[in-house]
């Protein structure tokens, strides 16, 4: 199949080694960001901070939380241009939605008048929020909808990225605990441009299963 959006996602790969001497510009971080900002969630909660580290102080930290573990994604820190954290509000309340509405009365997608009504969404947030008030499964959920739509949106500008799981939660969460505020990162994006040479996973092939395999049509 030919198409622009298929050529994008057939090229992305998990970058295994980035080029430290290339940052991406600042145009494209612009677009990206509020792409990210545009990202979908379930009744439109936005249970998410996403924490940008550039800078030589910011990775340094970051680069301290891989003392214990996953020592593999280390030199992806501070060679590729940024690092994201993917964080989620593990408390999401009824004050927290009440940010939405009052941005989509703002925005003109609510009238003030219904502004009550609005919250009648908030009862598929409380359908998962457990007796202590947790929301975390839910929340997650969320946040990881806005990283698929990140690595797409990576795709299209031809930036590169590595999605990392392998990261110590317990350390990355202590580290940047002012910044999260609250919120919990369980996984980080670092972006760039991948090394020409010594990224092998650049130069194999796409594998992915079969169509049928993965669609069924009814």
């Amino acid at each position: 199949m030919t198409h622009p959006i298929i050529e994008d996602l057939t090229s992305r790969h998990t970058v295994k080694k980035y080029d430290a001497t290339r940052k991406i510009p600042a145009a494209d971080l612009d677009i990206l960001f509020e792409a990210m900002r545009l990202s979908a969630s379930s009744i439109n909660s936005q249970p998410w901070k996403f924490i940008v580290l550039e800078s030589d102080e910011a990775k340094t930290r970051m680069s301290k939380t891989f003392a214990n573990m996953h020592h593999y994604n280390q030199p992806h820190i501070f060679d590729s241009s940024q690092i994201i954290l993917f964080s989620y509000n593990p408390k999401y309340n009824r004050d927290d939605y009440a940010k939405v509405v009052d941005k989509g009365i703002i925005d003109k997608r609510t009238a003030p008048e219904k502004r009550e009504a609005a919250f009648g969404g908030f009862l598929f947030a409380e359908l998962n929020t457990s007796k202590s008030g947790d929301t975390s499964t839910w929340t997650k959920a969320q946040t990881y909808l806005a990283l698929g739509n990140t690595l797409h949106i990576l795709a299209r500008l031809k930036i590169d990225s590595t999605p990392m799981e392998g990261i110590d939660i317990e350390l990355v969460n202590k580290e940047f605990s002012v910044e999260l505020d609250g919120y919990q990162c369980d996984v980080a994006l670092a972006i760039g441009y991948h090394h020409p040479e010594a990224d092998f996973n650049a130069k194999l092939p796409k594998s992915r299963l079969a169509l049928n395999d993965v669609l069924v049509r009814i």
